[in-house]
């Protein structure tokens, strides 16, 4: 995959989590990093862990989500820019928030506005202190929510181009706090502004909002009826783009506002209504559920793939690689690295299809010798790598002669033709623990393998 095709992977991962798709977002993202990793190019690294995370908390897997950040913040540190950084601090105070952990939340919202001041990101900024008032709020804390908002209305305003929605926004928090406060005046005059707003057509989630928002206003001050007229009508705009969630906040809002009325007959309506609505909620999360099932088991499956070898179905260079890296930190490791003898020859005398064919008889007869925990892998063409953990070096010489004698016992047909053949294998170890790198314990087993072939080939050479 070129440079090219790669971006526009990266903008397709970007387009699917703004429409909402997560489940092709993850995937895409998966694809994204597997590919970004072989051309090793970062930007496009960041850009699969910010969308993963994003999309896994949007779905409600916030574990992944943490584990899909942390990678970001992994690369960030050492690949990313501040920009980099900025983003992936707005969607951790989500997560933070998500877990009721409101210290940890603030904490990221300010390093994200003393970095998004620093880069001038006014929109972030502003966003910034705005959730900032939003936890302040869900603490009660309504003084410090105003000040926040406040002050996120004052950076919304520093924006280029100018945002009204942006401000706006803003406003229905400090609206918010004073009805905290019971400023009963100044925020039904933010309120009557708001709604007076044309821009508000525009955007049906921030009018529902600031209906809402109107309601709580009547609401605390014991004007029932005029709350319930006000919470109708956010509760007709929610429905027609169905957040469910904010729905079932203005549904237990209408349910209590019949209680202090006393209106039985509207309140057994109501109710009706909010059991229909949990009913869905309930079958929303278990799609949800069945969601993440779906994508973690693709994700599995997508990881094994990422593994394995196509043509041999053994593991892959590269897992063989990681793999023996982390054996060598704790454990005493043999390895056995072979290669099939003359295996150009098969190629050019009968062809590439009869060479695959004898590739995956080599492979079979492999997976019938080595068992778990060992590890058997195809290091590249016709060369073979086995990992075995343990300090016996009898035991490896004993499978590497079964596997001598099985595949010398291999008989491949090609038309009339009965071809056998041969390997030839080096063994090295880390039983002293003096290596600790894969790749000087494999070149040691190399070098046995090229003086197997030296003496004559199929046979065995331990490298000392």
């Amino acid at each position: 995959m070129s440079k090219e095709e790669l971006k526009l992977l990266r903008n397709r991962v970007t387009e699917l989590r703004a429409e909402g798709k997560y489940k092709e977002t993850i995937e895409n993202c998966y694809n994204l990093i597997k590919k970004a990793m072989k051309l090793k190019d970062y930007k496009s690294l960041l850009t699969a862990y910010i969308n993963l995370g994003a999309s896994y908390y949007c779905i409600g897997d916030i574990e992944l989500a943490f584990e899909s950040l942390s990678k970001h913040s992994e690369y960030c540190d050492k690949y990313g820019d501040e920009e980099d950084i900025l983003n992936s601090s707005n969607i951790l105070a989500l997560l933070y928030e998500y877990n009721k952990d409101y210290v940890s939340s603030k904490d990221t919202l300010k390093k994200a506005i003393d970095l998004g001041k620093k880069l001038r990101k006014y929109n972030i900024v502003s966003n910034a202190y705005s959730n900032y008032a939003h936890i302040c709020m869900i603490e009660e804390n309504y003084t410090e929510a105003l000040e926040m908002a406040v002050i996120g209305l004052e950076i919304a305003r520093l924006h280029k181009p100018a945002s009204k929605i942006l401000e706006l926004r803003v406003r229905l928090n400090i609206g918010k706090a004073l009805i905290g406060l019971d400023d009963f005046k100044n925020s039904k005059h933010i309120i009557d502004e708001i709604i007076n707003d044309e821009i508000l057509d525009l955007f049906i989630r921030e009018k529902s909002q600031v209906y809402h928002l109107k309601g709580c206003w009547y609401s605390k001050q014991k004007l029932y009826k005029e709350a319930l007229e006000s919470y109708n009508v956010a509760k007709t705009l929610v429905e027609s783009y169905n957040d469910i969630h904010l729905l079932q906040i203005i549904q237990e809002e209408r349910c209590k506002l019949c209680d202090d009325m006393g209106n039985i007959d509207l309140g057994y309506q109501v109710q009706k209504e909010y059991i229909t609505l949990l009913k869905e909620i309930n079958n929303r999360e278990l799609q949800s559920m069945a969601l993440k099932l779906q994508v973690k088991h693709n994700m599995a499956e997508m990881r094994k793939k990422a593994n394995m070898d196509f043509l041999t179905g053994l593991y892959n260079r590269s897992y063989i690689e990681v793999t023996a890296n982390q054996w060598l930190k704790n454990d005493k490791i043999i390895c056995i690295v072979f290669d099939v003898d003359k295996f150009k020859s098969f190629n050019d005398n009968y062809g590439h299809l009869f060479g695959d064919e004898v590739i995956k008889k080599v492979s079979r007869t492999c997976l019938n010798i080595i068992k778990k925990p060992d590890l058997v892998g195809r290091f590249g063409g016709d060369e073979f790598v086995i990992l075995i953990k343990g300090n016996s070096k009898e035991k490896a010489i004993s499978k590497a002669e079964q596997l001598l004698e099985g595949i010398r016992n291999l008989k491949i047909h090609d038309g009339n033709d009965v071809i056998s053949i041969t390997i030839s294998i080096g063994i090295s170890d880390n039983i002293d623990r003096i290596i600790t790198d894969f790749k000087e314990l494999f070149e040691l087993a190399d070098r046995g393998l090229y003086k197997a072939k030296k003496n004559g080939r199929n046979q065995i050479c331990t490298y000392d």
